[in-house]
């Protein structure tokens, strides 16, 4: 999809003055107002934003109980722990933390019918949450599943729940494009690329089996080089995820790609998926401006030639090598209606835009109309990067991870930089 507005033009911030905001806390009326310079983000008029906890560590993906308590996982540990409780004291929206846990980093959180759902990079654990959605016994965690590769690329395992008792764990591929040589120059794909077998797709797990591997999963959909940020959209029954695009098209193929072809494409791609889907990587990339599935150079492509039509189209494209690290589809009722249902991305910036500005850094909004992305996006919360000098350079203070929502319809924005969690909330 096109971008309604360019990186460097924003809707204008709104005045603090006069507005009142609510804690996510139930049952109480405590004004809860933005920080003053809106935690220094750039937000549509209308919308506000604190930071709700800061320095909780490598904040990776975070959960939101239905009392507006906060489960942050950590992409490492701080201080021997991965996961971080957060509450709300008081109720004036800041976040302290009750509680730190698990000994193992990783990305994956989730909540669901009375258990919070962790990963680390190789297994996917749960634990008993009580009635208060606290987890009763933070020392033992059940095993879901185990032995998932990790070869310290691409080894992060988001993970997602439908509503049949069914779990979906990104295992991402490790590597760039299946070359017999990986980043290689010039090195030739794998014939029958070996890596999926294992890797580059969603495998879906049964939600409360234990010790399960491999071997009691199915393989949902395949293609797909590495998945970060995913959802379940319930307006569709349906799961969606972002695709980090692969890399260095000009360094291994420098007579079909210039430095900026290599720089804008691929597509960072939506995907809506369904059971034994096929994105086609390696194959295949898709170029965002062509509208169309370009074999891939490892496997015969020159720049032009069309894959596999049996490789499926990704339902949204975004620019190249931005890192998508969080998708959320928005049902809350606190945000304005034209927020309902569509999906907000978390763009986490990446290293790979050279000799291009680096870019990224901020969260969008692409809006959805009968379950499917539907006209252009738009940037929605810009500024974490400090400035337009530190975005082209990449040198960033903050860089957006994972997304939540809370009970009363705000939205959490995690950094995993310097750990700092937003919360952003609309004066009705």
């Amino acid at each position: 999809m096109k971008r309604k507005t360019a990186l460097s033009s924003f809707i204008p911030m709104i005045a603090l003055a006069g507005l009142v905001w609510y804690s996510a806390t139930k049952n109480t009326a405590m004004p809860v107002k933005p920080d003053a310079d809106n935690a220094g983000l750039k937000l549509p008029a209308g919308f506000g934003a604190l930071k709700a906890a800061d320095t909780t560590g490598k904040a990776r993906h975070i959960a939101v109980t239905a009392s507006g308590d906060v489960y942050v996982k950590l992409g490492r540990n701080k201080g021997g722990k991965g996961i971080v409780f957060l509450h709300d004291a008081d109720g004036d929206g800041k976040l302290e933390t009750k509680k730190a846990f698990g000994n193992y980093g990783g990305t994956g959180i989730y909540i669901k019918d009375g258990y919070l759902y962790t990963s680390s990079d190789s297994e996917v654990f749960r634990y008993k949450l009580n009635e208060k959605q606290e987890v009763i016994n933070p020392d033992a965690p059940e095993k879901l599943v185990t032995g998932l590769i990790n070869r310290n690329q691409h080894e992060t395992k988001s993970l997602v729940l439908d509503n049949e008792g069914n779990l979906y764990v990104n295992i991402g591929a490790y590597s760039n494009s299946c070359q017999i040589k990986d980043r290689q120059k010039g090195s030739m794909g794998q014939k029958g690329c070996p890596i999926l077998d294992s890797a580059g797709g969603i495998w879906q797990f049964k939600a409360n089996k234990l010790n399960q591997t491999y071997k009691d999963g199915v393989r949902y959909a395949t293609g797909l080089r590495n998945v970060v940020g995913l959802d379940w959209n319930q307006q569709n029954n349906q799961l969606f995820v972002m695709q980090h695009g692969r890399d260095q098209l000009n360094y291994m193929f420098p007579d079909l790609y210039t430095e900026k072809e290599s720089a804008i494409y691929p597509a960072e791609c939506m995907y809506a998926l369904k059971k034994g889907d096929n994105a086609g990587w390696p194959y295949i990339y898709y170029n965002q401006d062509l509208h169309k599935k370009i074999l891939a150079p490892e496997y015969g492509g020159d720049a032009k030639k069309e894959g596999d039509a049996k490789f499926i189209d990704p339902a949204a494209a975004f620019p190249g090598h931005l890192a998508p690290n969080g998708l959320l589809f928005y049902t809350g009722s606190m945000f304005p209606a034209k927020y309902k249902n569509g999906a907000f991305i978390a763009f986490h910036g990446s290293w790979n835009r050279a000799p291009e500005p680096q870019a990224g850094f901020f969260v969008v909004f692409q809006p959805f109309k009968d379950g499917k992305p539907y006209g252009e996006y738009e940037v929605f919360a810009d500024g974490f990067s400090g400035s337009p000098e530190k975005t082209a350079s990449g040198r960033v203070d903050h860089k957006p991870c994972g997304l939540a929502q809370g009970p009363d319809g705000s939205l959490y924005i995690t950094d995993d930089l310097k750990g700092t969690v937003y919360r952003v909330v609309y004066n009705k």
